[in-house]
Parts: structure tokens; C-alpha cells; sequence
């Protein structure tokens, strides 16, 4: 299956950047593209956090929120299975972030996924709640 995500980052409860890009790697399951998402956030989130060091501001465990209690799964047992051998390589490192504590993944329900506002069509008060928890403004109001 191919899959698109996309990726908000919050600083301070603003949202500072955001990406949405249709994945380089084919999945075979909705975990799966959800694990390689949280891999992708995760390299960004550690660059961010390297930027953040040149400014002496130091963070230390970063939450990574994702909608799939089976991608967390993933993340979280450091063995690898029949069903995430296939998985490419460069997407398991979010494991050991997770293991050296430098990364939390944390479950959200879908609905109050941030990041859906980039990549779902959403309900109008589906929409403008996620803007609103974004801090955006709705230019018709």
C-alpha cells in the first residue's frame, strides 16, 4: 500500500514546521506505514533538537504522538519478527531513541491527531478543531 504522511512539530504548544510527502517505501500494512512515519518524525524531531542545542536550549525526551497502538508496538519491542524483517533498516533507529529514553511515543486518538489536517479530507468540525489546537486562524471567521 502506498501511503502518504504527514508530520507536525509544536515547540513550546506552536507549531513550528510540518511535512506532508507521500512515503519512498512501499507497506504492507497500516502499522507499518505508521512505524516508518514515526521513523521519519523522529530523525526530524533529533535535528530539531540538535538546532535547539546551538540556541543552550536543551530538551531531553521528546513525545512523538502517533494514532496506531501496533506502530508504537513496533517501536517499542527491540525484536525483530517474521512481520518487521522487511521493514528497511534506516526506519528501526527510532528503537533505540526509544530505548536510550531520547523519544516517547505516545498514542492519540485519531481524532485529535494533529497531523491528519494535512493529509485526510476532514469534517468541518473535525477541521476547525485541529486548526484551533494548531493555533491557526480560520480566514472566513
Amino acid at each position: 500500500m502506498e501511503e502518504k504522511y504527514s508530520l507536525c512539530h509544536l515547540l513550546g504548544g506552536k507549531l513550528v514546521s510540518w511535512t506532508s510527502k507521500k512515503q519512498n517505501s512501499v507497506s504492507t500494512s497500516t502499522a507499518e506505514a505508521e512505524y516508518v512515519a514515526a521513523g521519519i518524525c523522529c530523525a526530524q524531531v533529533l535535528w530539531l533538537r540538535n538546532q535547539l542545542q546551538d540556541y543552550d536550549i536543551q530538551l531531553s525526551k521528546i513525545p512523538i504522538y502517533c494514532d496506531n497502538t501496533s506502530a508504537i508496538a513496533i517501536a517499542n519491542n527491540p525484536v525483530l519478527h517474521s512481520k518487521t524483517k522487511h521493514i528497511e533498516v534506516r526506519y528501526h533507529f527510532i528503537r533505540d531513541h526509544v530505548m536510550n529514553g531520547d523519544i516517547e511515543l505516545h498514542f492519540v486518538p485519531t481524532e485529535y491527531q494533529l497531523a491528519d489536517l494535512f493529509t485526510k479530507p476532514l469534517d468541518v468540525t473535525r477541521f476547525n478543531m485541529l486548526i484551533s489546537e494548531l493555533g491557526m486562524l480560520n480566514p472566513d471567521d
